[in-house]
């Protein structure tokens, strides 16, 4: 795949990887896209079929796994959610820095591959307050809150494996965080808006 190195971010869910991401690409417009993943759970409110999620019957989505069309994918909570090669082929096609948001067992299943992302870990300061920012959101019932710890829990226990992200960040501090990620992305960035010159 040509293009800069694609960034994976990971990390369970409220551990602030999507105001983490906003924040980037409002400071950096064209120099990040996003791989737009696809999913078999319905959309919520709000959300548009190709800009947030593709949203697929599982017949597709498993047709095109088997056809060997996706990088990762998984299983979570009933639906299905993958990351196929176009959508990081049509970001790379832009001359962008691809920004794939991905779990856990997704990250074990890129490193499988010839993708050579630059591996990120967002995580909460404690799996307390992680509970807390899920609860502030008022989007989950119980029953998915705890399915939603549950998965954090791994998801934290399994990501302390030697090697397997480039940089952990801790989400303790907004601005602290932003800046370590700004950091470690700040030489594909350069490379990037160089490239965009010539």
């Amino acid at each position: 795949m040509q293009g800069p190195r694609p960034v994976v971010l990971s990390g369970p869910s409220g551990a602030g990887k999507s105001t983490l991401l906003k924040k980037l690409l409002k400071d950096y417009e064209n120099i990040f896209g996003f791989s737009v993943s696809h999913t078999t759970r319905q959309p919520r409110p709000g959300e548009v079929n190709g800009k947030d999620y593709h949203f697929v019957t599982r017949e597709e989505m498993q047709k095109e796994i088997d056809a060997g069309e996706f990088i990762e994918h998984a299983e979570f909570s009933g639906n299905m959610y993958g990351t196929s090669k176009g959508a990081v082929q049509a970001v790379q096609a832009q001359n962008q820095i691809c920004v794939l948001d991905i779990d856990i067992q997704g990250v074990k299943n890129i490193k499988k591959t010839d993708l050579n992302p630059i591996y990120i870990s967002v995580q909460p300061p404690s799996i307390d307050i992680l509970e807390k920012r899920l609860r502030d959101r008022k989007t989950e019932t119980e029953e998915s809150l705890l399915k939603r710890l549950t998965a954090a829990r791994v998801d934290l226990e399994l990501s302390k494996e030697p090697g397997l992200f480039d940089l952990v960040i801790i989400n303790d501090d907004l601005e602290q965080a932003y800046s370590e990620l700004k950091e470690v992305l700040l030489e594909e960035i350069k490379k990037t808006e160089e490239s965009r010159k010539s």
